[in-house]
């Protein structure tokens, strides 16, 4: 069934769009009818409105506060046609229907994000009349459409100016519109006390989750543009679920280390990385860190694919690589990596929080950071230069790395990671096991305190000189005493880097 559209109610704080919107329907036919500025607005641009005040036969009052809050209007809203009874009241209580409502809400959002401010300036930014327009609207969606986003204007004109609005589009915007005023509850509730409501849109079906059994999809937050949502996939399949969850950390690692880094993921976990004077030399460092794991993995690179690079990167099987650019001969050359993921991202942002799902809720916590650190040198010997400057970029590699952590580094490279272990010391030897030689003369990097010495020792036998580590256990001046028997440089960083 098509609801031709003989009288819209136009109420709209961001007016983008809204006169060629207006114009179109006024242009159809359909009578306007308006409140505030937004009248004010279309008088202003040669449209005929009819105002909401001469509807009601009441002012506005309280400075704007209720203006719509009228059975006059409210009544054209959710009155159906085909009910004898709410025709009989309609016409006994002189009220017209409504067949279109156009409304989107003041900027609370913003206004709260804008330090400038003010607790009034934000209660004011609380729309009322708003939100339940939309809820009346979308309630009778069978009979009204209802608009919240600009976004929806050209494709609801073009039905009102093709004979009406029919079911599944009046389906589908009463669906927005009840996101919408969920969405926009939501920032208020996280305004306004400690509860948390996520409201999350669909953004893409997925193939299957972790394994083919699990079914799965990616939701973004509302109002919130992750990098993945801006980002330009130039080939490939589609990003799968582990793919995100692995192109996530491994982007989140190369955008935490100055340009030209590159981080090689698997499964979350580093597997690989480098931090070196161009893309293609941190790449081959990164890649010699653990060749086996990287075969399959997502990489992630902080400066733009050039040729070299590209030519590295064709000669291995990756699954996706996220970058910040790439050069246009580099990308014909990936081109016939069929297979191979290719995207264009900027930087990930660093200021939501990080949850964790548990039955029946969510874990929630600030995303950790490795900044304003204020590290103490505990061993006799001190580091040098160069080594202080190398356990500053270990450690956030352990920042980056499934507890329990070890990173053995040496020139700016990852040479062993050992990461996800159930104890410490085993991390230790995974790391030297994989570092092999490399180690003599590299330093180390653990997540969290050395509980007893034999980490340390570790380390010192496969030729580290270096380690930082948060300190605090019981134990620390057996760690210490260690490092000083074995002329190590010992640091505590005070602050502990769990990743579970």
């Amino acid at each position: 069934m098509k609801v031709e559209v003989k009288r819209a109610l136009v109420s709209v704080y961001d007016k983008a769009g809204l006169e060629d919107l207006a114009r179109g329907l006024a242009g159809a036919g359909v009578e306007l009818v308006s409140s505030g500025g937004t009248a004010t607005a279309l008088e202003k641009a040669g449209i005929g409105v009819t105002r909401v005040s001469d509807v009601t036969g009441a002012p506005e009052i309280l400075g704007g506060r209720v203006k719509t809050l009228h059975p006059a209007i409210h009544g054209g809203i959710l009155a159906r046609p085909g009910s004898a009874d709410d025709l009989a009241e309609m016409e006994a209580a002189g009220f017209g229907y409504f067949q279109l409502v156009v409304v989107n809400l003041y900027p609370f959002r913003e206004t709260v994000a804008d330090p400038a401010s003010s607790e009034d300036d934000i209660i004011e930014k609380i729309d009322i009349g708003g939100p339940a327009m939309i809820r009346s609207a979308a309630k009778n969606h069978r009979f009204v459409a209802v608009v919240t986003s600009p976004d929806r204007y050209g494709e609801v004109l073009a039905a009102v100016q093709g004979g009406g609005v029919d079911d599944d589009l009046r389906r589908r915007l009463a669906a927005d519109a009840f996101f919408h005023t969920a969405s926009y509850d939501a920032a208020i509730v996280g305004w306004i006390g400690d509860d948390l409501v996520l409201p999350l849109r669909w953004h893409a079906a997925l193939r299957y989750g972790e394994n083919p059994q699990q079914a799965a999809a990616v939701y973004r937050e509302d109002g919130a543009s992750p990098w993945w949502s801006e980002a330009r996939q130039y080939q490939g399949k589609e990003m799968s679920f582990n793919n995100y969850a692995d192109a996530e950390a491994a982007w989140r690692l190369a955008s935490d280390i100055p340009e030209a880094s590159v981080a090689i993921i698997k499964h979350t976990n580093p597997s690989g990385f480098a931090h070196a004077g161009t893309v293609a030399e941190a790449f081959e460092k990164a890649w010699e860190c653990d060749p086996v794991s990287a075969f399959g993995s997502v990489i992630a690179i902080n400066g733009q694919v050039d040729v070299e690079t590209a030519r590295m990167i064709a000669d291995r099987f990756i699954e996706v690589v996220v970058c910040t650019s790439v050069a246009p001969d580099a990308l014909a050359i990936l081109s016939k990596k069929k297979n191979l993921r290719v995207i264009e991202a900027p930087p990930p942002g660093g200021d939501d929080s990080d949850l964790r799902r548990i039955e029946g809720g969510f874990l929630v916590q600030e995303r950790d950071s490795d900044t304003g650190e204020l590290w103490e040198v505990v061993s006799e010997r001190e580091p040098t230069t160069d080594e202080a400057v190398q356990l500053s970029v270990a450690m956030t590699v352990a920042m980056h790395a499934k507890s329990n952590a070890i990173v053995i580094f040496k020139d700016f490279a990852a040479v062993g990671v050992g990461a996800g272990d159930q104890s410490r010391v085993g991390a230790g030897r995974r790391a030297v096991a994989q570092a092999g030689d490399r180690a003599r003369g590299a330093v180390a990097a653990s997540d969290a305190f050395f509980p007893f010495r034999d980490g340390i020792d570790a380390l010192a036998d496969a030729g580290v000189t270096a380690i930082v580590e948060p300190g605090g256990s019981r134990n620390d001046q057996e760690v210490i005493d260690a490092a000083n028997e074995h002329g190590i440089a010992l640091t505590f960083s005070g602050k502990r880097h769990f990743r579970h």
